[in-house]
């Protein structure tokens, strides 16, 4: 008996552990490699839930125009080009998850309304909708309950002077508290790998 509780105390103590690192590192997370100027910039995307419960900036600089960047966001989907993140790790939870790293054109029509898949197979968490397309500027997704956006996912492109390009991922949501904190840093880390990635594929010669 003494060794059973032992083992749930363990198990308590990480899940707590677990939510005050959560916690700690939620101002970092939210924030990432953007400016001050962008976390306060209005960006497309940000009408379709103009009250959120939390609102993360994530950002990379990109050596490339919008234009090298955009098809490869249109590309985002599990039955398209994956996520661009883990894919093993993806792979490991049951999300089968495609990875084809090269542009194609018939997954550059992307309208309002198509599905943006989380995983290809039968086990998914329910899949992203299109909600807008910018040419060369933004792919908005989001999540809709009881025609309410209660999730949106912004990937803005910023042109900036010196030729490169500021990739913005903003993430305006309602959902927050209980298991969401401890699922933010599994999101934090998959999407910071999402950006590398897009950085990498847009910088390729």
């Amino acid at each position: 008996m003494k060794k059973f509780l032992f083992v749930i105390a363990i198990i308590i103590g990480i899940i707590g552990l677990v939510v005050l690192l959560a916690v700690l590192l939620t101002p970092w997370m939210d924030r990432w490699r953007t400016t001050p100027e962008e976390r306060s910039l209005e960006l497309p995307g940000d009408q379709y839930n103009s009250d959120p419960g939390r609102v993360a900036n994530r950002a990379v600089t990109i050596n490339a125009p919008a234009e090298k960047i955009y098809p490869w966001i249109m590309q985002i989907g599990a039955d398209k080009s994956g996520m661009y993140s883990y894919t093993w790790l993806e792979n490991l939870v049951g999300c089968k998850m495609a990875k084809d790293e090269t542009i194609h054109s018939e997954w550059q029509n992307l309208a309002v309304g198509d599905e943006m898949k989380m995983c290809a197979g039968d086990f998914a968490p329910p899949p992203y909708i299109v909600i807008e397309t910018l040419p060369n500027q933004a792919v908005i997704y989001g999540h809709k309950e009881k025609e309410a956006w209660v999730d949106v996912w912004q990937f803005v492109l910023v042109p900036q002077t010196d030729g490169t390009t500021r990739l913005i991922a903003r993430t305006s949501t309602n959902m927050t508290g209980g298991m969401w904190e401890v699922i933010r840093p599994i999101s934090f880390t998959m999407e910071r790998k999402m950006l590398l990635t897009l950085k990498q594929l847009a910088e390729q010669p």
